[in-house]
């Protein structure tokens, strides 16, 4: 499904995902569209087309955020994949400015981390007003 084709007369959310590094935040956004490309509503992106940049690969973490759209019977979304690493948070921040709510990834193998309390005050500092945690 390309962008084009979406119909825009639904309301429309910006979401994303946010956490640790390496929680799974690229996975979850790969699965969502996935599911979602079953029924025709989004196409299908892989993990590896949704962390493209060349370095991203080379290192196995997300550096820049991606953006991938799907949308549902009864919503479009734009949904900003996060950066969780540390040294990458002014990108997470970038993302999360826009977002009507976020999905924190936290790994039940690890539970929370310090970049996970992070995004979280990050977050509420520029305005996402609402979060709901994906036990990974």
């Amino acid at each position: 499904m390309a962008k084009s084709t979406f119909e825009r007369t639904k309301p429309h959310l910006n979401v994303g995902t946010i956490g640790h590094v390496d929680h799974g935040k690229t996975t979850l956004t790969a699965a969502i569209t996935y599911v979602l490309s079953q029924s025709g509503l989004a196409q299908k992106m892989d993990y590896d087309s949704i962390d493209a940049a060349p370095e991203e690969k080379e290192r196995g973490i997300t550096i820049n955020t991606a953006h991938v759209e799907y949308e549902t019977k009864n919503r479009h979304y734009a949904h900003v994949d996060c950066p969780g690493h540390a040294d990458y948070v002014k990108n997470m921040v970038t993302g999360a400015a826009q977002m009507d709510g976020a999905i924190l990834v936290v790994a039940a193998t690890d539970g929370p981390m310090p970049q996970t309390r992070e995004h979280i005050l990050l977050a509420r500092q520029v305005g996402v007003p609402n979060i709901v945690v994906f036990m990974n």
